[in-house]
Formats: C-alpha cells, structure tokens, sequence
C-alpha cells in the first residue's frame, strides 16, 4: 500500500479510538460517527488496493490479514447453515432451563488462591511454565512466541469460574503457540495458520473439554480443595449445569457458546455492507438493532449495548470477526475427530489426563503450522471439509440432552 494510505490510517485510527473510549462510556453514536466514516471510507480504499493485487473481493483482502485464502462464499454458505438451526436450538435450550436458578458459589473467592488453582489446572492440562507465564491485565490474552508464551487474566473475587475459564481458554491459545514446529520456526511456514486456527484451539480447550461434564469430574475435587469448600452448590454437575446457561444478551464478550455465533454473524454481515457501500455507519445502529431482533430477539436500549459495544471498527480492525464462529465449527470437527481416533478420549479428560488429546492435536494441527491452508488442515485432521455438522451436534447434545 502507498506509504500515505497506511499513516492516514494510523492517524485516523488512533484518534477514533480515543473518541470511541468515551463514546461507549456515554452512549454517543453521534459523537464517534465522523470518525467512524472517516476510517471506513480509508478501509475501502485499502480493501480496493490489496484486492487489485490479490485478486480477491475487497471484503476478502481484509479478511486476509487475519484468516489467509478466506472465502466469502465459504464463510456466508457457513453462516447461512447455523442460521437455519440456531434461533429453534436457543428456543429450546431456554425452554429446557426454564427452571429456578442454580444457587451460586458463595465468595469472596482470593485472587492469590484462584491464581494457585489457574496454574495448577494449566499445568496438568500440559502449559509448560518453564516456557510461559501467567500474569495479570485489564483484558485477557495469549501473546509472546513460541519458546516464551504469555498469559495474562484478570480476577473477580466475587466470581472464581469467570477468570478460570478465561484461563483456560487462552491455554488453548498457548499450547497452539508452543507446539508450532520448532524447525520451522523463523520461516512463514512454521507460524500459526490464521486466527480461526488459533480461535479453534482455545475454543477446543474451554467450550468442547473444559466445559463439559467430564471435566467437571475431574475438575470439581481440586477447586473445592483451592477454595476448601463443599455443599450441593460445589458438585460437579451444579458447576457444570452453571457453566451451560444460555441467556439472550446484547453483549457479545458476555455472550454464551450457544448464542455467541448469532453476534458473529450480525457483524459479518454489517461490516461487509459496509466494505460493499450498502449500508452507511449512519444507518448502523437501526441496522443493528434489526439483526438483533431477527437472529437473536432482543433489541438493545442503547448504542453502548450495540453498535458501540466493541472496540473492532473503531480501530481499522475489519474483516476480524468471522474468525470466532470459524474457530467455533472447527473447534467442535477437530473434537469430534479425537473422539473418533481415541474412543477412551471422554474416560482420559474425567481422569484428569489430557496427554491423549493434546498429543493429537500437535501430530494433526500444532505441528503442520502454516503448510497447509485451514481448509487442508481441518480435512487432513478430520477427514472432512469443514461445515456446522459437529457444531450443531455439540450444541443438541450438551443444551437439549
């Protein structure tokens, strides 16, 4: 790109943000909108400019920056197949957990005592602390390289699993990062395939093993031994039925594994409007709150509940978020194809052993890095193309059985 385009961009990002920051805080859409208008009208100018080059859509020249040869036809056929059973599988999932709420867990839960019990967890898990760390920030992440990978969490003590969870999810993200192959290491080849690769793999940790009611067996005794506690509110099946619950939100980042893909979508489809001309950040809350009636039936009160909730556009950060969704329907193949592969797999993750599991994913995926694209990858793993049939069986089996 011409040195000019990408300081505009710089510049114009960088002062959008800041307005943005106290424009979510206060709920004016109004005062981030010049911003807003000026970094789309520099992405379309950059989408145009790589897609001349790439030979691609200029949707799909941003989206390569984070999920390298993506398709749009792939991604909408993908997106249309979880809309035609998403809104009936959330209706029955609330239906099913009409109930009284399940009591909580009592704290004030230490910071120091969850750390002890995030590193415990993570070490048995497979995270090699004497090539890692786990620290604290205001927001959690996975960063560093391969020989030196950072974790970093932030702490609620009236709320233990919130941090553990997060926890456990950038371990995924971790153990990706670790076993990239060392011999390809300073080469393109040895990086991580894309972000929906690396979403998968945190994803496979939390939502498909870390969330279900084997690991709950396994988990259970240790947490009530961290917090010394007991009580039916601390059983395995009251903390794994805690850790299900599906809630019709606004908030993304809040949103839960069976609803989370419907806010992907909804920004997919606005942001690629957006790149295409035919919608304008004018139009986006009205635009926003429509997709949140039709795919999720609830309609936000205000901006800061919807269009001004994340950070993404407002940062020149687009063609970002169909990687979640990609990284959820991979996540779930890839755990559906362990099962097949190691039929003791669900046996291993209630006992507490998890070398099964993570040395099949270095052989399919950590090790493989970028040699091959995503599509590849999933088939070569699975023995399939990647599509939502393992997502939706994940979802039947775990809100509806």
């Amino acid at each position: 790109m011409p040195g000019g385009l990408v300081e505009a961009e710089s510049r114009a990002c960088s002062a959008c943000e800041a307005v943005w920051r106290k424009a979510r805080a206060e709920s004016d859409f109004a005062a981030v909108l010049p911003g807003l208008e000026q970094i789309l009208a520099l992405e379309r100018e950059i989408a145009a400019t790589k897609a001349q080059r790439f030979g691609t859509s200029p949707y799909e020249a941003l989206l390569d920056q984070y999920e390298p040869g993506a398709s749009v036809a792939v991604i909408d056929r993908l997106f249309d197949q979880i809309v035609e059973f998403l809104p009936d599988l959330i209706d029955a999932a609330l239906v099913r957990q009409a109930a009284p709420p399940l009591p909580a867990p009592s704290g004030p839960f230490p910071v120091e005592t969850q750390r002890r019990l995030a590193i415990r967890l993570m070490e048995r898990i497979g995270f090699d602390f004497a090539h890692g760390r786990l620290d604290i920030s205001a927001h959690p992440f996975c960063g560093g390289i391969p020989d030196d990978v950072r974790i970093t969490t932030r702490y609620d003590e009236s709320d233990f699993a919130r941090s553990m969870m997060g926890v456990l999810h950038e371990t995924g993200h971790a153990l990706y990062q670790r076993g990239l192959p060392a011999e390809w290491r300073l080469q393109p080849v040895g990086r991580a395939r894309g972000m929906a690769m690396h979403e998968s793999q945190s994803l496979l940790l939390e939502m498909q093993v870390c969330r279900s009611r084997a690991f709950l067996n396994y988990a259970t005794p240790v947490i009530r031994e961290a917090f010394g506690v007991a009580g039916p509110q601390w059983e395995a099946d009251a903390l794994y039925r805690r850790q299900i619950q599906v809630r019709r939100g606004f908030i993304r980042v809040d949103a839960d594994e069976m609803t989370y893909p419907a806010h992907v979508i909804l920004r997919y489809r606005l942001e690629r409007a957006m790149i295409a001309g035919d919608l304008q950040p004018s139009e986006l809350p009205g635009a926003w709150a429509a997709a949140m009636r039709e795919l999720l039936g609830v309609v936000p009160d205000t901006d800061r509940e919807g269009c001004l909730q994340d950070i993404h556009w407002y940062d020149g950060n687009w063609g970002y978020f169909p990687t979640y969704t990609l990284g959820a329907l991979i996540a779930a193949q890839l755990f559906d194809a362990a099962r097949r592969d190691i039929p003791e797999l669900t046996q291993a993750i209630a006992e507490g052993e998890f070398r099964p599991l993570l040395g099949w994913m270095r052989e399919r995926v950590h090790s493989k890095g970028s040699l091959l694209s995503t599509a590849q990858l999933v088939e070569a793993a699975t023995g399939r193309p990647l599509g939502p049939a393992s997502f939706e069986r994940h979802l039947r089996d775990r809100y509806l059985n």
